[in-house]
């Protein structure tokens, strides 16, 4: 189980936040390109600077905690999931967020 320990946390993460989606209808899965525009450029900035840190060995992954798969460089896969994950978890969290502020009565 120690393998599946980054892979199981991010499938948690998406598994705590999909009910923003339907529930209270953020509307951030069902908008892919506008979900792609906000991901594709993070995303490119800190993969690359993961697989540099990675193959200068900066820093590395411990075999014990990942699957073993690794990218050109030497960067984890579970890296390029969590730099996928937590952001969508965090703009389905924003869009919830904004949804609810929007239906609360306005004070003043």
């Amino acid at each position: 189980m120690d393998r599946l320990q980054y892979v199981v946390l991010m499938a948690a993460c998406v598994v705590i936040t999909l009910p923003l989606e339907f529930v209270i209808g953020a509307r951030v899965w069902r908008r892919p390109r506008r979900l792609a525009l906000a991901l594709l450029p993070m995303l490119g900035v800190f993969v690359a600077w993961d697989l540099w840190a990675t193959s200068r060995g900066t820093w590395g992954f411990n075999e014990a905690y990942t699957i073993g798969l690794r990218m050109p460089g030497g960067t984890a896969v579970e890296e390029l999931l969590f730099f996928t994950v937590i952001p969508v978890c965090a703009v389905l969290t924003l869009e919830a967020v904004r949804i609810i502020l929007r239906r609360l009565p306005v004070r003043g």
